[in-house]
């Protein structure tokens, strides 16, 4: 039964009005809907496999394509995105099959360009795919590309001979030559045959790396078994997907990528988050090597190769925790605990850092310090059991119990905490297992819930919780006094306790020691920074900052503990907060070298894309109150890349341009958005538009000129010859007779009814 046609309709205009404000969730959800009417439509499910893509969700938007392609199987558009989103997920061989149908199917269109294109990802990612390379040949010869044809057959060719077929490979080399005899290149291949030997093999393209070393990853990544991962093989496959999506990012020549690559000029010289060139290929290469050496099981060459792309200045937790992984399997103990100190503090990688850093004590006999890391790790595990709400209550709990065990001497009490959470965690269905756990536990009274951790220790760590509820019942009463002398009185028994320090700065807060319980909560997020709990100290920093909002370093320290912690976009917030904190202050050269910083690190992170444009609206703005043109100019160009529909950047184009004179490029500017604003039918826009560029600047005849032609082109011809005709007084007057006599024919071409006149003014001005 047919869906409803009014109901499909709103949905799909939800859906367009929420993708076009960037808001993907909420696009991909209205799409659903529409397809709940139509399951079918083939503009729906390109709609919402678009949204899902822009949420991350590859293999979800790659099963959407798929299905579009067969109700559309001449259609080459989602046919070339299976072949791009199955390279991303590295199935090697549905990506090349859908690119060669993609081609094929873009030349019937009479699409030369995109079906060159798809083949050319065919030999990407397969050199040795003849059907690509037969293709590519025939129609570079056919548009006279002779070089490129040259060479496509010249690869035929050297595929040929190697399956044995001599007499077809003559012919390939020969019909090389024919194209061009003195090619030295089908020369060179015509002399290799003569004497015997094998033509060289074809090259991958550039562009290619990234798909064969993410199909590398896929095969490392397989479970041994089929329940799952224990959390360290989990992290591991997450860091190597990271460092073969980064692999992607680095050799994509896709125009998302270029658009990035184009913030290159406006960041450089500012810092040091982003790799310059010969940086990034050291990395691509060092990277590739290493995913190459881990495939074929020679781990020690991998962290070598690693190392190398650490000394390229590519620092991201996923390469620290590999390396980190890597040297401990090595029995590099030392050098693996330094690596693991820089991945413990990212949320992606801190259950398995904890775990290899405990067995890696055990291994060296520190059951002290192995104690505490298995500790730390089975409180990371135990926050994944219960709510989030629930998460930050289970993770104090385990304070005093890691306390305790700070002066633990007995070894054999050590080693069995080590074994019970080993046991506990290192296991395939670590997560089954724990909430299996957690539901046999007794129930606490009222809405309290227990640490799993009490199933393996008996911590003497009772006293000091009682202090702790005393102490907040005092508060609560106002006896703020009492209150901090049992806490004075509980930090006896527990000095280190960082959760009693938190309260003893709460209690100077509301005694209003502001500066007090700001250098209280400093020590506190110092210590919980050192010890890699990062998220504590985050939470720290920001009660210090609702305290000083003006406190430039601890905002700085807290930046550091949001980028190394993976949380990149509320890093990025806090850089907007703190630039616009030095503009306030009327520093705009800081505040302008933080917005840059910033830039660079949604370029580095995975963050909200959205943020380039937004940033570089801020940066201009800066450019503008410091009267640099010419820099604001180069930064406007780059937010009309990202986002080519916004009119505030597209006037301030046109402006900056005539302000510094250059007539021709706002003319052009101007015209290139009038042509993008007359495709998309929006004509009033435009005629909007260059009525506000003429209130700034009425003397421009050029932009009267091109409101006269979107004024004809919208049937308002008698407007438009209106003004053509004060343009045309007014060149005549100012002596500029050949500008006048364009405008005239102009308005001919216009075909006014009183087109005779301005003919006969058009004679007697050429006459004269």
């Amino acid at each position: 039964m047919p869906g409803r046609e009014d109901i499909f309709q709103k949905a799909m205009n939800d859906g367009h009005s929420a993708a076009w404000d960037q808001e993907w969730d909420k696009a991909a959800a209205a799409y659903q809907q529409a397809l709940q009417e139509f399951p079918d439509h083939p503009k729906a499910l390109n709609s919402l496999g678009l949204a899902l893509y822009q949420l991350g969700n590859v293999e979800d938007a790659l099963r959407i394509y798929m299905n579009v392609a067969k109700f559309s199987p001449d259609d080459p558009v989602p046919m070339e995105k299976v072949a791009q989103l199955s390279e991303r997920i590295g199935d090697l061989k549905t990506a090349v099959d859908a690119a060669l149908r993609a081609g094929d199917l873009f030349l019937k269109q009479r699409d030369t360009e995109k079906a060159l294109e798809n083949w050319v990802r065919v030999t990407n990612v397969n050199p040795e795919n003849a059907i690509a390379h037969s293709r590519l040949a025939q129609v570079h010869e056919r548009l006279g590309h002779t070089q490129q044809a040259i060479m496509e057959y010249l690869a035929i060719a050297s595929i040929i001979q190697r399956a044995g077929n001599i007499e077809k490979t003559k012919e390939m080399v020969k019909k090389a030559l024919s194209l061009s005899p003195n090619s030295i290149e089908a020369k060179q291949a015509d002399a290799l045959l003569k004497t015997g030997q094998l033509l060289p093999k074809p090259l991958r393209g550039k562009g290619g790396t990234g798909p064969i070393r993410m199909a590398q990853v896929k095969q490392l990544q397989k479970p041994k078994t089929s329940s799952g991962l224990d959390p360290i093989a989990e992290a591991r496959q997450k860091a190597l997907t990271q460092l073969a999506e980064l692999l992607f990012e680095f050799s994509d020549d896709s125009p998302s990528a270029q658009e990035r690559k184009g913030l290159s000029a406006i960041m450089k010289g500012t810092g040091g988050l982003s790799l310059q060139q010969s940086e990034q290929t050291k990395v691509v290469m060092h990277l590739g090597l290493a995913i190459d050496a881990q495939t074929k099981g020679n781990e020690g060459q991998a962290a070598e190769e690693f190392e190398r792309a650490l000394e390229a200045n590519f620092t991201h937790a996923s390469l620290y925790y590999t390396l980190g992984l890597l040297r401990f399997k090595g029995e590099r103990f030392e050098s693996a605990q330094r690596f693991l100190q820089n991945s413990v503090k990212h949320h992606d990688y801190a259950l398995g850092t904890r775990l290899i850093l405990g067995q890696l004590f055990v291994r060296k006999s520190h059951f002290n310090e192995a104690a505490l890391e298995y500790l730390e790790a089975l409180k990371i595990a135990d926050a994944l059991t219960v709510s989030a709400e629930r998460s930050e209550e289970i993770s104090q709990q385990y304070e005093p119990l890691i306390e305790a065990h700070e002066n633990q001497q007995d070894e054999t009490i050590l080693r069995k905490v080590c074994e019970n959470i080993q046991g506990m965690l290192m296991r395939s269905d670590w997560r089954e297992h724990l909430h299996k756990m957690r539901e046999q536990m007794p129930k606490q009274e009222g809405d309290m819930i227990a640490p799993l951790a009490d199933v393996i220790l008996q911590a003497q760590s009772s006293s000091v919780l009682e202090s702790m509820t005393r102490i907040n019942h005092l508060a609560r009463i106002g006896s703020l006094r009492s209150a901090m002398d049992e806490a004075y009185y509980a930090m006896q028994n527990a000095p280190t306790y960082l959760p009693l320090h938190i309260l003893m700065a709460d209690l100077l807060v509301q005694e209003n020691r502001d500066a007090d319980a700001i250098t209280k909560y400093g020590i506190v997020a110092h210590a919980y920074s050192v010890r890699g709990e990062a998220s504590q100290a985050t939470k720290l920093l920001r009660r210090i900052l609702q305290l000083s909002p003006m406190d430039m370093n601890t905002r700085n320290r807290l930046i550091d503990q949001l980028v190394a912690r993976g949380q990149i976009d509320d890093a990025i917030r806090e850089y907007l907060e703190l630039a616009a904190i030095y503009y306030r202050l009327a520093d705009l050269n800081m505040a302008r070298k933080t917005y840059t910083t910033a830039l660079r690190v949604v370029q580095q992170g995975n963050a909200d894309r959205d943020w380039n444009a937004h940033i570089l609206q801020r940066m201009a703005d800066i450019d503008l109150q410091r009267l640099d043109w010419k820099q604001a100019l180069r930064v406007y160009e780059q937010i009309r890349t990202i986002v080519p529909d916004d009119n505030i950047t597209r006037k301030q184009l046109v402006e900056l341009n005539l302000r510094m004179a250059q007539t021709d490029k706002a003319m052009n500017e101007l015209e290139n958005y009038i042509s993008h604003l007359e495709s998309q039918d929006r004509n009033d826009v435009a005629i909007s538009f260059m009525e506000d560029i003429l209130k700034e600047y009425p003397n421009q005849p050029l932009v009267k000129r091109a409101l006269a032609m979107c004024l004809y082109h919208a049937g308002r011809t008698e407007e438009a010859i209106a003004l053509l005709d004060v343009v045309g007084e007014t060149l005549m007057q100012t002596g500029n007779k050949q500008a006048a006599l364009e405008v005239i024919n102009q308005i001919v071409l216009m075909n006014p009814l009183n087109v005779e006149e301005y003919r006969k003014l058009l004679f007697q001005m050429q006459s004269s």
